[in-house]
């Protein structure tokens, strides 16, 4: 069980760090939604709007994080599993 519980820490940290990079490792808050600039092609101006996308930010990793510490933390409540010892007469 202790070995599981760490694996899965590292298994949680690793994805975790490899998500946050490889959508765009933002250094702020998660974000739902991005903005786009875009021009109207009627009146010629420009405008915003709002397109969903998700980009985890710093607290995504501190969760992740968190959630691995803990995770780590719990193996130690385990022991270790002793071979089986047979005595010799």
């Amino acid at each position: 069980m202790q070995r599981i519980l760490k694996r899965l820490a590292w298994f949680l940290l690793v994805t975790a760090a490899a998500t946050w990079l490889v959508t765009g490792a933002n250094h702020g808050w998660t974000k739902t939604s991005v903005p786009v600039k875009t021009l109207d092609p009627v009146t010629g101006l420009e405008g915003i709007t709002y397109v969903p996308k998700f980009l985890p930010g710093v607290d995504f990793l501190g969760v992740a994080f968190a959630s691995a510490a803990l995770l780590a933390s719990a193996s130690l409540c385990f022991r270790h599993s002793k071979p089986n010892q047979t005595k010799i007469p």
